[in-house]
């Protein structure tokens, strides 16, 4: 088996959920991308084509457990077009929320 072999979880058909923000705001998710036992760059990376795929106004949820891209994720937005609305730690994860201008 390879290094990118695992089959990962996103979700694209419909809405994904809902998510509470720390200022309380609720969001519509479209995608759930799951980068958990991921590290630098490919959490990077499949948020960037999670994004790409969005239509404006949408959300991303991404779950990671790397501290590292948690940190990166955020100074991306500006060149993916997209605000990151908040980042929440999780039981075992942060989540990540996104959303594409």
């Amino acid at each position: 088996m390879g290094l990118f072999s695992r089959k990962k979880t996103e979700e694209t058909c419909g809405d994904a959920g809902q998510a509470t923000l720390s200022n309380g705001e609720v969001v519509t998710i479209k995608t759930k991308v799951d980068c958990l036992g991921d590290s630098c760059p490919r959490p990077q990376l499949m948020t960037k084509k999670a994004v790409s795929q969005l239509g404006s106004g949408e959300v991303v949820e991404v779950l990671i457990d790397n501290a590292s891209s948690v940190e990166a994720l955020p100074p991306m937005c500006n060149e993916m077009n997209a605000q990151h609305l908040d980042t929440l730690t999780g039981e075992r994860c942060w989540k990540v929320y996104i959303r594409k201008d």
